[in-house]
């Protein structure tokens, strides 16, 4: 049998790829629990520094599958709220993955598809046939779980906007919004977003990334003065790393750095 969620790994990028292509890589309690438990072991590979997910197939990631939904209309309320939970585990482990994410959006990416792409730190989406919309409200559901994350990426009216229209956007509408970051043709997606993360572990420090990813995420969580407190003794703690030290020995030599080795 197949896997669920393929993996590639090329030096320092792991290549992540939803693999339900004749259901659109739909999510179900499967796929929700190995796409998990490959993002935690990722997490604990140290020599790893880039995941980029994508999906097999036309489509990214089609929301729910039908035969997932069916199930959820039997089940009691201990029954929902565990398998909430486990979503909950795999948005909260992928939006703070100690790594540079980014989602490549092949296709369709919709309801908890749309919220995948969400967390990543980046979204590149192929021009032609990337879609996204948080559809949820079209069968009287709503995405509670990642409206928690799409309003630390949108601003919040566009959120609600988003959320309670249901709307399909296209990759420039998505752009336009702020969900998406770079646009691509199709048969380019993927080599230009290996592109875009070779070119940001080659010119920038790979644990100052990671600093600015926690701190923005721990930021958003803090009142504007407890914020700058803390702050300040992150760049306190940042002044003194390795990385700090030889980039700033770097630029007052005049040296170019390249910081992967």
């Amino acid at each position: 049998m197949a896997s669920l969620v393929q993996k590639a790994v090329d030096g320092d990028v792991a290549v992540l790829t939803l693999n339900r292509p004749e259901k659109r890589n739909a999510l179900n309690p499967a796929l929700v629990q190995a796409l998990t438990t490959v993002l935690k072991d990722l997490a604990e590979l140290d020599h790893i520094r880039a995941v980029l997910i994508t999906g097999a197939g036309k489509a990214f990631c089609a929301g729910a599958d039908l035969a997932y939904l069916k199930e959820l209309a039997n089940y009691d309320d201990q029954e929902n709220l565990e398998d909430t939970r486990q979503l909950a585990r795999l948005f909260q482990t992928l939006y703070t993955l100690p790594k540079l994410t980014l989602a490549v959006v092949n296709g369709p990416a919709l309801a908890g598809g749309c919220g995948l792409a969400t967390l990543c730190d980046f979204v590149m989406a192929a021009r032609e046939t990337a879609t996204f919309g948080y559809t949820e409200v079209r069968i009287g559901f709503i995405p509670a779980l990642v409206a928690n994350y799409l309003i630390r990426r949108v601003s919040p009216h566009v959120a609600r906007e988003l959320m309670m229209t249901g709307r399909i956007l296209s990759a420039e509408e998505a752009i336009q919004v702020g969900l998406v970051n770079a646009v691509f043709p199709v048969e380019e997606l993927l080599a230009r977003s290996r592109q875009f993360v070779e070119t940001l572990l080659n010119q920038n420090s790979f644990s100052a990334m990671m600093r600015i990813k926690q701190l923005t995420q721990h930021l958003l969580d803090l009142p504007l003065e407890e914020g700058l407190r803390w702050a300040a003794q992150e760049n306190v703690a940042a002044r003194k790393t390795a990385d700090c030290q030889r980039g700033l020995a770097a630029f007052l030599n005049k040296e170019v750095i390249r910081w992967r080795r």
